[in-house]
């Protein structure tokens, strides 16, 4: 689900792929539900390609995400976005206590929280990636 949500580098918010073109992106916000077009001149990321930072390891954002669902019981994160870089750390220690303190700055912390916020607003609960079914069809008996 995190593959079709897009970050425009400039442009506030959260994009949902709607369409593709040759040269462009048709995205709806999720803020407001307005369309418009991106090009190739825009930066574009998609969720599901970011990952945090930690002492050992990438994270992907996927679990980051659901780290937080989980702490706060599928509501909205209640740490504002403008809070103190204290504030900021403390929480993100809470939700993934081994990340980088040198290379996840607060500026990253508050755009994760200002995301996910986003992102359950507009709906958007599930993170993890479906898991493929497997075809567990048994063998006929000889």
């Amino acid at each position: 689900m995190l593959k079709e949500i897009l970050s425009i580098s400039g442009k506030p918010g959260l994009y949902k792929l709607v369409s593709q073109g040759k040269n462009m992106l048709v995205v709806e916000s999720l803020l407001d539900g307005k369309r418009i077009p991106t090009y190739t001149r825009d930066k574009v990321v998609s969720l599901g390609d970011i990952a945090m930072f930690t002492e050992t390891e990438e994270i992907p954002l996927r679990q980051v995400l659901t780290n937080i669902k989980v702490k706060e019981n599928g509501g909205l994160c209640p740490v504002d976005p403008k809070a103190d870089n204290h504030q900021l750390k403390q929480y993100m220690a809470e939700i993934l206590p081994d990340y980088d303190r040198d290379r996840v700055y607060p500026s990253d912390m508050r755009k994760l929280f200002s995301w996910y916020n986003i992102l359950i607003n507009s709906g958007v609960t599930e993170f993890e990636e479906p898991k493929k079914q497997e075809n567990l069809a048994e063998e006929p008996a000889v």
